[in-house]
């Protein structure tokens, strides 16, 4: 069974266990690992063992700041890092080194979180594989010879691996819940608005969300108890109360109202996968929620988001396009003839999209459906066919994209696992703002199933 933060905090508080050696054991496992797997582009090795040392001193003399502190863990190499580079996977930002933290960079360090370094992703969030980026591909801890999916690739690889206890992803169509649902770890997309993205390279700025990947339920509500929050610096962040996430966990689940949207979610979906959720459907009726079925309109035009990656991208595709990825290059300048009257009216669909969904959860409290539709596909086969990797990208991010339309939260947590070993992820969702409703269902899941509790052996291999 995975550490989780839960576990360590309780111990490092009562100094059972030392920050310092915990971090040390990280570093070192990353130094194991990381060259099979390649989820960390950067290792701060000096400086975390400096926050390490700062956090045992103040814990000792009974400064203790909360369930983060001393803890490691790792950002994914979009959020911006004072004095360390951020790259975005890209040799356009290969020597960028910004003066600020990124808003929910800050907020972990406050909460004295300690930084073990950037992790590995899909070039600048554009893609489902984390197989395009400036430092090669990221392995599949559970198979490498397999994608991590993406974006949040190294994120979700080294919760997983035991590189550090959770990591902070993007989610723009599916960035944090693909690669948990492929890595077999917990990935939370909170409500749009509710975590900051001020210092945070875009890629689409009407659907970019942050939030946690982690090895529990209980970890992921620790992690977003720190990074919500309004920031009145972010154009889109939103002010609405923060609740205890965590407090909730502990509290007795009401009777869950859980709707089921085959169509469009649950179409061609690969057999293993399908009957991992009915399962999981099982489950929840054992646990006496009401099982419905509802038709849901889904959103899949992508316009808005191809002219907004263009709108940032333009400039720097004008002045250096030979510094992407060629497959990047051709996902941006994709966005390069949407006329402002196009954008402009996909803008008010949009807003139309997240009226509408509202509407359903006055029925019901919560959706569920497959995370994503296949199995992790093999490395070498999308690299023999590589006009391949695009569609299948986008078949592994259809079941996750909509929710970035709609800006609700969105949970993606281990149902079951192929007869290959790999991971099955479920997903389950809620009304705007009810990170906790989606928390508490994904939480008593999670504690009537076994799941959670594999975790792959180190560097294993087809």
């Amino acid at each position: 069974m995975p550490v989780t933060i839960r576990e360590l905090s309780r111990k490092i508080h009562d100094r059972e266990i030392s920050p310092v050696e915990l971090t040390g054991d990280c570093l070192a496992r990353i130094e194991k690992l990381n060259p099979t797997l390649n989820a960390f582009i950067a290792v701060t090795s000096e400086s975390a063992l400096d926050e390490a040392r700062r956090a045992e001193q103040e814990i000792s003399h009974g400064n203790y700041r909360g369930p983060l502190h001393g803890i490691p863990i790792g950002l994914k190499d979009i959020l911006d890092t004072a004095g360390v580079r951020t790259t975005a996977a890209s040799a356009l930002f290969k020597d960028r080194i910004p003066d600020e933290d990124a808003e929910v960079v800050r907020r972990l360090r406050a909460a004295g979180a300690i930084i073990l370094g950037k992790q590995n992703l899909h070039e600048f969030a554009y893609g489902g594989s984390s197989m395009i980026s400036l430092f090669g591909e990221i392995h599949n801890p559970w198979d490498t010879m397999r994608v991590t999916g993406g974006s949040s690739g190294g994120s979700a690889a080294s919760v997983a691996a035991g590189l550090g206890f959770a990591a902070v992803g993007t989610d723009t169509a599916g960035s944090i819940r693909l690669p948990a649902a492929y890595c077999g770890v917990v990935g939370l997309k909170p409500t749009y608005g509710r975590v900051s993205a001020r210092g945070v390279v875009p890629l689409s700025w009407s659907y970019d969300h942050v939030g946690p990947l982690a090895n529990s339920v209980y970890d992921a509500a620790l992690m977003l108890q720190v990074l919500a929050g309004y920031d009145p610096a972010d154009p889109a962040s939103i002010d609405a109360p923060v609740r205890d996430f965590a407090a909730a966990l502990d509290q007795p689940l009401p009777k869950l109202r859980i709707s089921i949207p085959r169509a469009f979610f649950f179409d061609d979906l690969h057999p293993e996968v399908a009957e991992a959720i009915e399962k999981a459907i099982g489950v929840f009726r054992l646990l006496h929620a009401e099982i419905r079925e509802v038709k849901l309109e889904v959103p899949t035009d992508r316009t808005l988001a191809s002219a907004e990656a263009y709108a940032f991208h333009g400039p720097f595709i004008a002045r250096s396009p030979q510094l992407y990825q060629p497959a990047t290059l051709a996902r941006i300048q994709s966005g390069a003839n949407i006329s402002a009257s196009d954008a402009l009216r996909a803008s008010r669909d949009l807003q139309a999209s997240r009226h509408a969904i509202r509407k359903v959860f006055a029925e019901v409290d919560v959706l569920l459906t497959p995370t994503v539709p296949v199995p992790p596909p093999v490395i070498a086969d999308l690299q023999e066919h590589p006009e391949d990797l695009r569609p299948q990208e986008l078949i592994m991010l259809r079941n996750t994209r909509p929710f970035n339309v709609w800006g609700i939260p969105a949970i993606s947590l281990s149902c079951g696992f192929t007869k290959d070993g790999l991971p099955i992820g479920l997903q389950l969702a809620a009304a705007p703002w009810q990170e906790g409703v989606v928390l508490q269902a994904a939480h008593v899941y999670e504690e009537a199933t076994e799941w959670h509790k594999k975790r792959p052996q180190p560097a294993r291999t087809t």
